[in-house]
């Protein structure tokens, strides 16, 4: 729900008014499927992915909450007692509950949870797509990642460098998230598509991580080249304001620079267009994320950021129509036995038949 922080916006309206027609038109075809539907509000928590709140709120009038200050009319519920009761899961919510529903359905195994950030009516084609083709996609890309111990990645900033970045993908599984959740114990994205991985962080003693290079962003029309080592991003190497920010950033907060995914989306190919929304959008292809990665398995988490609000997972996505700046990327999966190029100027190089 908004708060004084974090105000009301469109889309956001728009999305707990879709949410208020799903939970009735769900309640009206009971007899159909034989749920037991309920809408739990939760006040925001201000970031991507930080941890929920221990309480949300069962919300049961016809028109939805506007402000935090109205869930004081509801019934109080704790997130324990809400998952022992309701077996399925849909996360419509402006912030990402990814990491938190994520890590709680893995821990409890009764329960199921699609994640929704940001969702908004353009992406109701994306939940019409042919996801078993989606899904068959996302697992070729998986059986690669599992045995890579490495990816070198190349890119071309335009009137700029051409930037290197090897991930080191030692001592890590891939996850596939083609948005089918048949099973309790899972949460993901939908609309979804994509395989990703956690970078090795360097945990074990004596076995440090190998990533390291320059990986360049386009942020607000500025590239800002970020300085890895040991898989964190230690220092900014470009000049300009948004350069100088994010500079402050990590060292304010360290934890901001861990490369907490290595992400590839299968979306481009069916015609998905960016949104605007990272929940569609790092579908399309090669993402990039900064901050929190326990939810993927790896070792960085609430804990390692300096307060509950400073939490954060980030995409950064490399696709041309969202970084025009950085239009061709080329990356190599490094496998045992072999490389295999993988991505060519931002597409993919692969044969998925």
């Amino acid at each position: 729900m908004p708060d004084d922080v974090v105000p009301d916006n469109p889309d956001w309206k728009d999305r707990r008014d879709m949410t208020v027609d799903w939970a009735e038109s769900l309640r009206l075809a009971h007899a159909g499927h034989g749920w037991d539907v309920a809408i739990i509000a939760v006040p925001n928590v201000h970031r991507n992915n930080a941890d929920l709140p221990a309480t949300g709120y069962l919300w049961t009038l016809p028109v939805p909450p506007g402000h935090v200050r109205e869930l004081a009319r509801a019934t109080p519920i704790s997130f324990s007692e809400a998952f022992s009761r309701w077996s399925m899961w849909v996360a419509p919510t402006e912030f990402s509950a990814t990491a938190p529903l994520k890590l709680a359905a893995r821990a409890r195994g009764d329960f199921r949870a699609a994640t929704m950030p940001g969702f908004n009516s353009a992406m109701i084609p994306a939940l019409r797509l042919p996801y078993d083709e989606i899904n068959r996609r996302v697992f070729v890309l998986k059986d690669l990642l599992d045995p890579a111990t490495g990816a070198d990645l190349e890119f071309h900033v335009t009137g700029g460098p051409v930037c290197r970045l090897h991930l080191d993908l030692r001592h890590r599984t891939a996850h596939a998230s083609g948005g089918v959740l048949r099973e309790n114990g899972l949460a993901g994205n939908l609309p979804s598509g994509e395989a990703y991985m956690v970078p090795y962080e360097g945990e074990l003693s004596g076995d440090p991580s190998r990533t390291e290079g320059v990986l360049p962003v386009e942020l607000d029309g500025e590239v800002v080249l970020y300085v890895i080592r040991e898989n964190r991003a230690v220092e900014v190497q470009s000049d300009g304001p948004v350069s100088e920010a994010e500079r402050a950033r990590l060292l304010a907060e360290p934890a901001y620079g861990n490369l907490a995914e290595l992400g590839l989306g299968v979306l481009d190919a069916f015609g998905v267009e960016p949104t605007g929304e990272v929940l569609l959008d790092e579908k399309l292809g090669l993402h990039i994320a900064f901050g929190r990665s326990d939810h993927f398995g790896g070792q960085v988490g609430a804990a390692q950021f300096s307060s509950p609000e400073a939490v954060v997972h980030i995409d950064r996505v490399y696709v041309p129509r969202m970084q025009p700046k950085i239009p061709r990327v080329h990356c190599t999966l490094i496998l045992p036995d072999r490389n295999v190029p993988l991505l060519h100027d931002c597409d993919y190089v692969i044969d998925f038949a």
